[in-house]
């Protein structure tokens, strides 16, 4: 008896589909059994011969072949009627079939491709919109499995059909790539992961020129998947080798942000369920009557844990995908700003906020008149404008974060995104979306700066900006942690390229979380995570289950536009008098008040130089003599300051302010003047690095940062030792105010707020990083020195000055600067050999607690390393595995590659390794006896250190009996049956080493039958062994 297609409650009607699918089958059952009669049908019984043995294969998995082969004999339309029944039922029917029929589902679809049936595409996609995106529950798991299986098994069928279905399941699981990577430690997910992984980037590096019809949502995507390492090759390419893709005609990222994607795209993360009520709510409710409507959807469709990345979907949808006509937009029907603006509010993590307003506000950045719909950027606007005045907050956030977008997101092609929010603005007043941009201008409410910038825009003079900006070729300042970067010039060599790269490009949208934390009035009103929430700039959590770079975080520029300052024509031409000023008074340490007003009129040239005649190099230049002769030097290497207890050299002088305003905007101006001295032999570098670490110092001496208070023998515990974090704090809110001292002056590092600081020391090292970056393009481009050599040059520098916290720099530099310095071997040198035994202790301590990582998850990166260590002197190769072994052994890397590798090399020199076995050793045995490790050990050579892996076997024996022979039986079932998974070198068969064999043997002997190990063959290792 055939089973039901659907579960049916009990106040349900029967389901139309269903209904005649059965009848069908009821109607024409003796027909589809054998022997079976084969006749030529009308089209009447063509349609019901179909439906009916649909329903068999569906029902009757015991009969599916049967009936399979009568399709087969037939068919008349190259399956497009069968193929299209399949599709009705997974787009009406499949939330309530039985779990069985789903399984025949997938299995006929295969059948319809392996016979290219017509409408195989369309069957497809409708299979990829029921994936719903946030959800975690098995059955939604099992689908997402067994599409991305068909995906890659019929691979090169589908692409003889259609290529196209290849993009559809790309931008698919491109998004659901981002969700399932967030959620770690969920062993469902492992292998569902690899094969989504593998899949988008085999579309990527094979079918690049088919992607490209996606368009800029592909960017878009893809930007939000850089911090996982299969992505980080493609993206370089994407970003700085654009040929690697043998695409004839595709040579610049921008080509992609001129290309509108297609609401076939858009559709496929909205499933038919979810589209019929959003269109429901947006033609038929009417505004002010929503409330119940919307609860009711955020009930069915966000409400579970982990549906929010939804929203952002959402929107893309009703932008992109959902036009109401005019009579809908002219009724009393809610609009869709009203519709944006609730989901908006309904975000609780900052992470999907951002992202959810990049997605409202991303064909903002490249809108052509000519190509892209004046639909898809009408939400942002009207809900900016009706958002006036009650709630002006969300005006003014979304404004902040469009001109955020305009500085950030694509540095190298800023003239495009100048060019499309300035023909977007134009375009709304020019087609009616709203009579004049006044309601935003004079709004008194918004922003000074905002309504600045604007005007800006709607003048023409923010596109001159740009194309001068263009013109000189000068990477922007903004280009750091928390934006794309997707042009910025990358130093050489290859792998520092890739390394830098992937560190600037490390997130998926940008916003000011400062301002945000402290101004509520910037804010969208939503609640702000706890600082948990956020992945740190470029530290993360290496061995936990969280993933890491995916939220928000602070940009190193996060105050750009920030000052109410503005500046005049008459200040502008005054610059030589303020560069007078800073020589007209002497004293210890010298006055910083004209400097810092100097300073601020700097930062709000918007990238243009003095109109005073006086070029910036002449203004650095008098700076630094005028400074010279009231006998104070900026930049000055530490070990050269006055010994004056009361006096410092970070703290309240022309130096340190520097730094802190570089800290708080890296405009291009106070780049160029920061070049300037180090062009002229100033330590810059250096001396950022040690405020900087400096700054983390007190920081975490206060509890502001870190969940560790740090030694108190440099400081003492009163604010007078607080002096730097005190001073940046309240020269951070005076740069807010435009240069005018801030309300309150905070006297106390008890009232410095947590996130506050936590926030301030990963711009610190943001602005450092950037200043790397500009100094390894302007500086040594033809020197070929990365930012790596020169942040190891500037650590040089810092230990050169025997700075008391030496050891904390090294820390902050592996926690803040990962992706310069893991696997960088003079840093490592460098650790090794200045830092005394109990540093080197206390940096194993931090590293055992997880603060931070300075070996990194790449195995080659470490084995490199270890190799090279062989060359070391015995104290430095000491030190160098106790930090591996701190680290290792609370880490997930795969010890057993090390070993393998390791004990491979073609040279093993006994002598000259004999540390390295020793390290390895206790390595082994501070590790549980896993599979993959055993199985290695079990396989180690024998022709040098035969006793290594009996010793290690041994150790395990005694304190982890029962995983061992766990482990051993796993092991011998995988000789056993010649498994291929074992971690080994490529070699022609399995090679058992003698010497574990040997102990083996003489364990059981020794054990006799107390142990529990009858499962375990030793025969099959006997004959394996050399």
């Amino acid at each position: 008896m055939a089973l039901n297609l659907i579960r049916i409650a009990s106040h349900e009607a029967e389901n139309p589909v269903g209904c005649s699918l059965k009848q069908a089958f009821e109607l024409l059952e003796p027909k589809l059994r054998p022997p079976l009669v084969i006749t030529i049908p009308t089209p009447q019984e063509y349609l019901l011969l179909n439906k009916a043995i649909l329903y068999g294969v569906l029902c009757e998995a015991h009969f599916a072949k049967t009936h399979i082969k009568h399709l087969h004999a037939i068919v008349t339309d190259g399956y497009g009627l069968f193929a299209s029944l399949i599709a009705k039922v997974v787009n009406e029917l499949y939330t309530k079939l039985v779990d069985p029929v789903k399984c025949q589902l997938i299995w006929v679809t295969k059948e319809m491709i392996d016979v290219q049936a017509v409408g195989v595409h369309g069957l497809l996609v409708c299979f990829l919109r029921q994936i719903v995106g946030g959800d975690f529950g098995d059955g939604n798991l099992w689908l997402c499995f067994e599409i991305v299986s068909i995906l890659l098994t019929k691979w090169d069928s589908l692409l003889e059909v259609e290529p196209m279905i290849l993009t559809n399941g790309l931008y698919t699981y491109l998004r659901l790539v981002a969700d399932h990577y967030r959620l770690l430690s969920n062993p469902k997910l492992e292998a569902l992961k690899q094969l989504e992984i593998d899949f988008c980037i085999k579309v990527l590096r094979e079918q690049f020129s088919v992607c490209l019809k996606i368009g800029r949502d592909l960017v878009r995507l893809l930007q939000d998947l850089v911090h996982i390492p299969n992505f980080r090759a493609t993206w370089k390419d994407l970003v700085l080798n654009q040929g690697q893709f043998k695409t004839p005609g595709f040579s610049v990222i921008s080509q992609l942000y001129n290309t509108r994607t297609s609401s076939q795209y858009i559709l496929l993360r909205i499933s038919p369920e979810m589209e019929t009520q959003l269109r429901f709510l947006l033609t038929c409710v009417k505004f002010g009557s929503q409330k119940r409507y919307q609860a009711w959807f955020a009930k069915k469709f966000l409400c579970e844990p982990n549906r929010e990345t939804l929203i952002v979907d959402i929107v893309r949808f009703i932008c992109c995908a959902h036009h109401p006509p005019n009579e809908i937009i002219q009724s009393d029907i809610i609009p869709r700003w009203a519709v944006v603006g609730w989901l908006l509010k309904y975000c609780t993590k900052n992470y999907v906020q951002a992202n959810v307003k990049l997605a409202l506000l991303y064909d903002w950045l490249f809108f052509d008149e000519r190509v892209d719909n004046i639909m898809n950027i009408e939400p942002a606007m009207l809900l900016m404008v009706y958002s006036i005045p009650r709630y002006i907050d969300v005006t003014h956030t979304l404004l902040e974060f469009l001109f955020l977008l305009v500085d950030s997101y694509d540095v190298e092609h800023k003239d495009i995104i100048v060019r499309g929010v300035s023909s977007s603005l134009h375009v709304l007043v020019k087609k009616g979306v709203i009579r004049s941009l006044d309601v935003l201008t004079s709004c008194d409410a918004l922003s000074p700066v905002l309504k600045e910038r604007l005007d800006r825009f709607l003048s023409g003079a923010e596109l001159e900006i740009s194309k001068r900006l263009e013109q000189t070729k000068f990477p922007s300042p903004f280009a750091l942690e928390s934006s794309s970067c997707m042009g910025t010039p990358t130093p050489s060599p290859e792998r520092e390229r890739d390394r830098f790269a992937m560190k600037s490009a490390d997130t998926s949208v940008m916003i000011s979380d400062l301002q945000q934390a402290h101004f509520p009035g910037h804010s969208v009103g939503t609640p702000t995570p706890s600082p948990e929430q956020h992945s740190k700039c470029s530290q993360g959590d290496r061995f936990s289950t969280k993933s890491a770079d995916t939220s928000v975080r602070i940009i190193g520029d996060a105050f750009s536009c920030s000052p109410s300052v503005m500046v005049s024509n008459d200040q502008i031409h005054n610059v030589e008098n303020l560069v007078e000023c800073l020589g007209t008074e002497k004293s210890t340490p010298p006055d910083v008040s004209a400097l810092e007003e100097l300073l601020l009129l700097f930062v709000n040239f918007d990238g243009q130089g003095p109109k005073s005649g006086l070029s910036c190099p002449d203004v650095f230049s008098k700076m630094t003599d005028l400074f010279e002769l009231n006998g104070y030097q900026l930049f000055a290497p530490l070990e050269f300051i006055q010994d004056n207890p009361e006096y410092d050299d970070e703290v309240g002088s022309p130096t340190a302010s520097i730094t802190r305003f570089f800290t708080f905007s890296q405009h291009q101006n106070m780049q160029e003047m920061l070049l300037f001295w180090s062009r002229n032999g100033f330590p810059v570098g250096a001396r950022l690095l040690s405020y900087a670490s400096r700054l983390a110092y007190e920081a975490r001496m206060v509890g502001c940062v870190g969940d560790i208070v740090a030694d108190t023998d440099c400081f003492a515990s009163s604010d007078s030792g607080m002096r730097l974090l005190l001073s940046h704090v309240n020269g951070y809110f005076s740069f807010l105010n435009g240069g005018t001292k801030y309300y309150e002056t905070i006297e106390s590092s008890s009232k410095v707020e947590k996130e506050l600081a936590s926030k301030l020391v990963d711009n610190a090292f943001a602005a450092y990083t950037c200043f790397l970056m500009y100094s390894s393009t302007a500086l040594f481009k033809e020197a070929e020195k990365s930012p790596s050599k020169l942040l190891f040059s500037d650590i040089m520098s810092c230990s050169d000055w025997k700075s008391k916290r030496l050891k904390f720099i090294f820390s902050c530099v592996y926690q803040h600067l990962s992706d310069l310095c893991i696997g960088e071997e003079g840093i490592m040198k460098l650790l090794l050999g200045r830092l005394d035994h109990a540093d080197i202790v206390d940096m194993q301590m931090e590293i055992g607690l997880k603060n931070f990582s300075i070996f990194g998850e790449n195995t080659e990166i470490i084995s490199h390393l270890i190799q090279s260590s062989l060359n070391w002197s015995c104290v430095e190769q000491h030190r160098f595995w106790g930090l591996i072994r701190s680290e290792l052994s609370v880490s997930k890397v795969q010890v057993e590659k090390l070993i393998l590798e390791f004990f491979c090399l073609e040279k093993l020199d006994a002598k000259v390794s004999a540390i390295a076995i020793e390290g390895l050793l206790v390595l082994c045995n501070c590790c549980p006896p896993t599979p993959e490790l055993v199985a290695a050990i079990m396989v180690l050579p024998n022709n040098v250190f035969q006793n290594f892996a009996p010793a290690v076997l041994s150790k395990w024996g005694m304190s982890n009996t029962s995983m061992l022979f766990d482990s051993l039986a796993k092991f011998s079932e995988k000789v056993d049956s010649k498994n291929g998974n074992l971690v080994i070198p490529e070699s022609p068969e399995i090679v058992i080493n003698r010497s574990a064999i040997l102990w083996l043997s003489n364990y059981l002997n020794s054990h006799g039958s107390g142990t529990d190990i009858s499962h375990l063959s030793i025969s099959i290792l006997c004959k394996k062994a050399m």
